[in-house]
């Protein structure tokens, strides 16, 4: 179309013809040193400028224009969409391309009450101009069009309501240093500020979304997961509900083990009432996660753990089921079933599963976490005693329903909870684990809430606070020794420097003082190395890179140990026994947990026994969608689906085209050309035996692999069969080629997926 009659308002109101050579100079600016043919954007732009456009509503169609022509063959359109997408967010931000000074920049935040103003306080005007000086603002232009979406989105301060941005990339990861390491003393701290700096800008290390969108800001909570015990009473069920609304307005996921609730129809006050059961209870819950959104940046979310020989099972299973009717279905929550070997053995041998009301055997419910040789006593002696109200069923036909269930929501999840007390670094009979969290990938130990006589609430809440390394950028073993010891000072520090809405929170984040590093970039990193998923042969290598990480995550809390003093909780966990990731899982599965050992353990061992440890857990794999977009990086352990990605999100559809694609196209492989889960879990299997708490693995499912509409029963039960037999602590999604149940790739909502 002609563009010489068309006037564009600019962003003072006044009008002047539509500039195409200044158009013209953007686009070329932002193509420069891509093979993306940028005219082409130029082309499909303007087909869409109309008279009284605005300057910001034609910056965004050169954006949209240039990210409607990612795809494989040109790549860089994701780069050049970004640059673009970033010229954008800095003029929104600060009235030009070029930002302000970190001083300048920091005073204006505090004055309008954005940032907190601990900043001007800690740190004089000399600090804040040698790190100004240090701030590399051009790498905002490393960002793809999709990272640059996500950080508009979900990680820049802005007013949530008009969308206005008020900071930058760059300005955002030197805060978050600067808030972080604002304790340390003033001869150290500016180096550990750049060297994080650096660390998170160029990609190394990867954080949460609580701490993005967060540190720097006056609100302080940062944690990205938080497990809520509920006991079997109403003054622990509102404890636990008003826990649930204190933490999701905190941007926290939520993990809630109500499997102490007793069964419809058990008696009350010694048969004076019958007890309504678990779903007026679960629905409470569900209010509770919904009635807030995380902090504006995700909406409420939550998973919800009971054990599989709860009396109710067979309504529980089927909560998230569409059919039925709202009175027996509680839809907007996930779910957690709770199995350990005892119950598996009985899906083996053809058995029976009896289902029991948790207050029906004294001491039972606590055994089947702290004590399996206890639990099955007390559970094959309850099944023979006549005068306990009980109900049998099938086993297959139990796992059965479980199986189904999980085949058409993708969301009723796996905890074996044996495995997370056995193989965990907790001592069961002092510290056991008894749920997990919104994602499945911590493991740490809770208590039930309940009120004192003052109507103060009383227990253990379990956070946990995350961050990840990305595998793609990191080339050697070596680095991950400094890279550990910058993550492990950093969020331990946080631990000090946020706020806890509870105080039994921050009680026991203080006593335990938790971490969950993980991993992002695997699927790259498998295919830069020529490794596959499916054929065993990235099983050493994987063994040798898991040994490393935990390794000097350990030896950097140990470090820590020896300057600040253990955790309190140090002294129930198995390390401070001797024991060692190493000593776990002894019985070997087909050679896949005895490989070569190249780490010095002997040595760490003796480090840990005399010092102790500053965290109690340092590792948790979990899902990582929006960071793996920040980073252009494959989602977490997850292989892609395809080499471009069409992600879901709040702010569209955003395309992602998988690391140097160019050169590794043919050194990726696929999710759904993987032809079984087996090599898959056993690479999880490998991971886990380092692993201190539990990994968000997914399991997938294509049914024309089968001939058939469904993936039949009898291979979703070998695979939750293999699943327990190599050690895995939980399973996250079932995804399913259909469609049907095949998840969205940032549909999680909880703040525990960096």
């Amino acid at each position: 179309m002609s563009t010489d009659l068309i006037m564009v308002v600019k962003r003072d109101g006044s009008r002047e013809p539509l500039d195409i050579e200044k158009i013209h100079r953007v686009v070329m600016w932002a193509g420069e040193g891509l093979a993306a043919p940028a005219s082409q954007v130029e082309l499909r732009a303007r087909l869409q400028f109309k008279d009284g456009m605005t300057t910001e509503e034609i910056h965004e169609t050169l954006i949209k224009a240039a990210a409607d022509e990612i795809c494989e063959e040109y790549p860089d359109f994701a780069i050049l969409a970004g640059r673009m997408a970033m010229f954008h967010i800095r003029k929104r931000a600060y009235g030009r391309f070029e930002p302000p000074t970190l001083q300048e920049h920091i005073e204006h935040n505090v004055e309008q009450g954005r940032y907190d103003s601990h900043l001007v306080d800690d740190y004089s005007p000399e600090e804040l101009t040698i790190l100004n000086e240090y701030m590399e603002h051009k790498r905002d232009l490393n960002f793809a069009y999709s990272a640059a979406k996500q950080f508009e989105g979900k990680y820049l301060i802005q007013h949530r309501v008009t969308g206005h941005v008020y900071e930058s990339p760059q300005m955002l990861y030197m805060l978050v240093g600067a808030c972080l390491f604002s304790g340390y003393p003033k001869e150290t701290r500016l180096d550990y500020v750049k060297r994080w700096y650096d660390a998170t800008s160029q990609f190394k290390l990867s954080l949460p979304t609580p701490i993005m969108a967060g540190v720097r800001t006056p609100t302080r909570q940062f944690s990205s997961c938080v497990l809520i015990e509920c006991g079997d009473n109403l003054d622990s069920i509102n404890a636990t509900s008003a826990s649930i609304v204190k933490y999701v307005s905190q941007r926290a996921g939520i993990g809630i083990n109500a499997g102490r609730i007793r069964a419809l129809g058990s008696p009350i006050r010694n048969g004076e009432a019958f007890h309504t059961g678990c779903i007026p209870f679960y629905k409470h819950f569900q209010t509770a996660v919904k009635s807030c959104s995380q902090g504006g940046v995700r909406g409420g979310a939550a998973t919800l753990f009971y054990p599989i020989w709860h009396k109710e099972v067979e309504s529980l299973l089927v909560l998230k089921n569409n059919r039925g009717v709202e009175e027996n279905r509680v839809r907007h929550l996930d779910y957690g079933v709770q199995i350990n070997k005892l119950m598996y053995t009985r899906l083996i041998q053809g058995g029976d599963i009896t289902l029991f009301s948790p207050d029906a055997v004294p001491g039972m419910y606590e055994a089947y976490f702290a004590d399996q040789v206890l639990f099955e006593k007390l559970y094959t002696e309850a099944e023979k005693n006549p005068l306990i109200l009980k109900e049998t069923i099938k086993a297959v036909e139990l796992f059965g329903m479980l199986a189904a269930e999980r085949a058409q929501t993708g969301r009723v999840y796996l905890q074996n909870v044996d495995h997370c007390n056995e193989n965990g670094p907790f001592i069961p009979s002092v510290a056991p684990i008894r749920q997990s969290n919104l994602c499945l990938e911590i493991a740490l130990p809770t208590k039930p809430l309940t009120l004192d006589e003052d109507e103060r609430i009383q227990g253990e809440i379990a956070l946990c606070t995350l961050a990840a390394f990305n595998l793609g950028e990191i080339n050697d073993h070596s680095e991950f020794e400094e890279l550990a010891d910058l993550i492990v000072r950093a969020l331990d520090a946080l631990l000090d420097y946020q706020d806890y809405p509870l105080r039994v929170a921050k009680e026991a984040s203080m006593y335990r003082r938790p971490l969950g590093v993980g991993v992002i970039n695997f699927a790259y990193w498998l295919a830069k190395n020529g490794l596959k998923y499916s054929d065993g042969s990235a099983n050493t290598k994987v063994h040798e890179l898991f040994e490393a990480i935990q390794f000097n995550l350990l030896k950097a809390s140990n470090n820590l140990a020896k300057e600040k003093g253990a955790c309190p909780g140090f002294k129930e966990t198995k390390y401070a026994e001797g024991l060692m990731p190493i000593d776990r899982y002894k019985d070997t599965v087909n050679g896949l947990h005895n490989a070569e050992l190249l780490q010095n353990w002997p040595s760490l061992r003796e480090d840990i026994k005399e010092y102790g440890l500053r965290n109690s857990t340092l590792t948790a794999l979990m899902p990582c969608e929006t960071s793996s977009q920040i980073t252009n990086s494959t989602n977490g352990i997850e292989p892609p689906r395809g080499y471009v990605s069409v992600k879901a999100s709040k702010d569209g559809i955003l395309k992602q085209v998988v690391p140097d694609y160019e050169n590794l196209k043919d050194q990726y492989e696929l999710l759904w050309d993987i032809p079984d889960n087996k090599g898959y879990m056993e690479l999880v299997a490998i991971m886990q035996k380092f692993v201190d708490q539990a990994i968000s693995a997914n399991l997938n499912y294509d049914p024309k692999r089968f001939d058939k509409e469904k993936v039949p029963v009898k291979v979703l039960l070998q695979d939750l069969l293999m699943a327990y037999k190599l050690g895995l602590k939980t399973l996250y999604y079932h995804n399913t080629r259909d469609g049907a149940s095949d998840q969205p790739d940032d549909e999680c909502g909880g703040a525990c997926k960096l």
